[in-house]
């Protein structure tokens, strides 16, 4: 029995992860939500995918047991280089994935909904990775997602404390689009879902070509620009003033030059 359930409906993919009772990232789980991707994929119909987790959880973590049967450091290396390409392959599907998220999305479930393109998040759920905790680390991108999305600062009181955060401080932090009562949330993610799939289908796939560039070329691009305005500004006469000032401890006198 798969552990991920596909329905396809009205140009909208929905898929359910349903491995009780925690939907445990196990690698079975990984192969069959690949599965389902690719059969989306073939689909030209579907412009839109929400996923949620069935039961309590959206997804509370990798599967811990499954670890214990691996023995080899290049065992692991494998686990976490699988579990990055499925995720990056979320991440720059050709069409949005919506994650619907209750109960708990914690380490690897975590990873997985911030894979997705735009997370709804109930008010008392839990997100966080953990995996201090036990002594290892994020292994599916998690340490390199949770920055973009709340910043570095607050990544690291996450990570290195793997406390996690109620669904509304998620989305207060940016790590989601918006939190809602639990009784609402399926709802509320249902009617964005069915908003973005009457759109049109060519204008979506252009979106999800584009806006990818703010984490890549132009990403860089800003930097540089950035790093020379940095520059430009510290030859300024109210720089040397600020500086001055700071060292002194007065106010500084800035002459706009």
């Amino acid at each position: 029995m798969s552990t991920v359930y596909l329905q396809k409906e009205n140009h909208l993919a929905r898929i359910t992860i349903q491995s009780p009772p925690a939907n445990a990232l196990s690698s079975t789980l990984l192969n069959d939500l690949s599965k389902v991707l690719d059969d989306v994929e073939k689909d030209n119909s579907i412009k839109a995918i929400l996923i949620h987790g069935e039961g309590k959880f959206f997804s509370a973590g990798a599967d811990i047991k499954e670890f214990t049967s691996l023995q080899a450091a290049s065992d692991y290396e494998q686990l976490s280089s699988t579990g990055q390409q499925l995720f990056n392959r979320m991440e720059n599907f050709h069409i949005p994935i919506i994650a619907a998220i209750h109960g708990a999305a914690l380490g690897g479930g975590l990873e997985l909904a911030m894979a997705c393109h735009i997370r709804y998040v109930a008010e008392d759920a839990k997100l966080g990775l953990p995996e201090l905790n036990l002594g290892i680390i994020p292994g599916f991108a998690g340490s390199q997602r949770l920055p973009r999305y709340v910043g570095a600062a607050k990544a690291y009181e996450m990570i290195l404390t793997g406390v996690p955060i109620s669904g509304k401080e998620a989305a207060a932090a940016g790590l989601a689009n918006q939190s809602f009562a639990r009784g609402e949330l399926f709802e509320a993610a249902e009617k964005l879902a069915v908003q973005v799939s009457v759109k049109s289908g060519p204008a979506i796939h252009q979106i999800m070509k584009l806006i990818p560039y703010a984490h890549t070329g132009q990403f860089s691009d800003g930097n540089r620009a950035e790093a020379a305005a940095f520059g430009e500004v510290f030859g300024n006469e109210d720089a040397k003033e600020g500086i001055q000032a700071f060292i002194e401890k007065r106010k500084p006198v800035f002459k706009d030059q």
